[in-house]
């Protein structure tokens, strides 16, 4: 449990500082690539209204652009084209650019005659439709493109360093940082533990003097409520220790190779007199010869255990149904039963520990609402899953996979 903790904190951790991250690179990023186009368009704009140059030195536009960029009349490198309406070219401007001549601007030209404006390799175009002739003007952003290109890169290798940087140090103080509950869980679980054996033998004494005052007193309603109960608090006890062991550690588990299907077919077979006594349907479709590596005690005590459930909260004449199959590397049981109604609240907490989807049916079925806690413990033991789902809200199916 502590170390699905820890990689439960680890990979909450670092999601949220991915996301942190992505938002920030994001926006550096948009940012700098939205500037960069906004101040292109704004030069071609500036361009297509002077027929593809600049306009003259007193006007308001070049002014205002030499005062965020005072060398724009000598770095700006474009060309411009003026074609017809049959890609014609009437005209073609290549003073301010050495890389493109007339040719080459008129293939670009007719490469873009469809688009009012965008990027066409490391030129930014714009078009500009007149009477009887289209003007293309194409500006290069070589330079501010590679310049882009360079952050956006920088970025996310900050990133990545950044992100492995957190994770090297969350993986080496994750242990550190969860020692408290570390500490709590296993003073709770070795209170279980000792507290579970301490209340066995005053439970065995009850029981042997109950039998004695059943010999001496004969049989009586309240001798038989008293044994009841007793029965009651050591299953419970009892199965509060095997859980408490289950969570401590993988070192009790005796692993061996057995036969799935067989264990599985043995223990639909010994609950389907049960549930016939009780009137209810049960089915089972078992692959054969499914063989898995585990410990067969443990897996068995979580099948019965499901199976046990099945029958208590199903409904009267209701249907019961197991299912087991292997598919690639993973083995699929399921095991499905009708209820009365059960809600999303109840499936997220099936697996807790006492809880019970109808509390007030405890008298009628004996539970103790920690038989799927059982479950849960084994499979999870086994490096598997488990949840719970209905399809129909009067349904509840619990589907284990475990790993070949």
């Amino acid at each position: 449990m502590i170390n699905r903790l820890r990689r439960r904190l680890i990979t909450v951790a670092m999601l949220s500082l991915f996301l942190v991250f992505l938002v920030i690179v994001s926006a550096i990023n948009v940012l700098n690539y939205r500037n960069m186009t906004a101040e292109a368009d704004e030069v071609l704009t500036m361009l297509a209204k002077n027929g593809g140059a600049f306009p003259a030195w007193e006007s308001e536009e070049l002014q205002a652009l030499l005062a965020k960029s005072p060398e724009a009349l000598f770095t700006c490198r474009y060309f411009s084209v003026v074609m017809t309406d049959e890609k014609t070219v009437l005209s073609a401007n290549t003073e301010k650019i050495s890389a493109v001549d007339e040719t080459g601007a008129a293939e670009y030209a007719r490469a873009v005659w469809e688009r009012e404006r965008g990027f066409y390799q490391d030129f930014r175009f714009l078009r500009r439709d007149g009477r009887d002739e289209t003007l293309f003007i194409f500006l290069d952003l070589g330079k501010e493109i590679a310049s882009f290109r360079s952050l956006l890169l920088s970025s996310i290798l900050v990133a990545f360093f950044g992100l492995l940087s957190v994770f090297i140090l969350l993986f080496a103080l994750s242990k550190r940082i969860v020692r408290p509950v570390s500490e709590s869980y296993e003073k709770q679980r070795r209170f279980i533990t000792d507290a579970g054996h301490e209340i066995k033998t005053p439970l065995t004494i009850i029981s042997a003097d109950v039998d004695v005052l059943d010999m001496e007193y004969g049989e009586s309603e309240w001798l038989r409520d008293i044994q009841l109960q007793i029965k009651r608090l050591t299953t419970l006890t009892n199965d509060l220790i095997y859980l408490s062991k289950m969570e401590e550690s993988q070192s009790h588990l005796q692993m061996k190779e057995f036969s799935l299907s067989a264990l599985s077919d043995e223990l639909v077979q010994s609950f389907q007199a049960l549930a016939k006594t009780q009137e209810k349907s049960f089915t089972s479709s078992i692959q054969p010869g499914i063989i898995m590596r585990g410990d067969e005690k443990k897996i068995g005590q979580a099948i019965s255990n499901l199976l046990d459930n099945a029958l208590k909260y199903s409904e009267p004449n209701g249907r019961i149904s197991l299912t087991l199959e292997k598919r690639g590397r993973f083995v699929y049981l399921r095991v499905f039963n009708t209820t009365q109604a059960i809600s999303e609240d109840n499936l997220k907490n099936l697996f807790d520990r006492f809880y019970r989807a109808d509390p007030s049916r405890n008298s009628q079925t004996g539970g103790h609402g920690i038989g799927l806690s059982i479950v849960q413990a084994v499979v999870l033991a086994h490096k598997g899953e488990v949840s719970a789902s209905s399809q129909d809200g009067h349904s509840l199916v619990i589907s284990v996979v475990f790993p070949m």
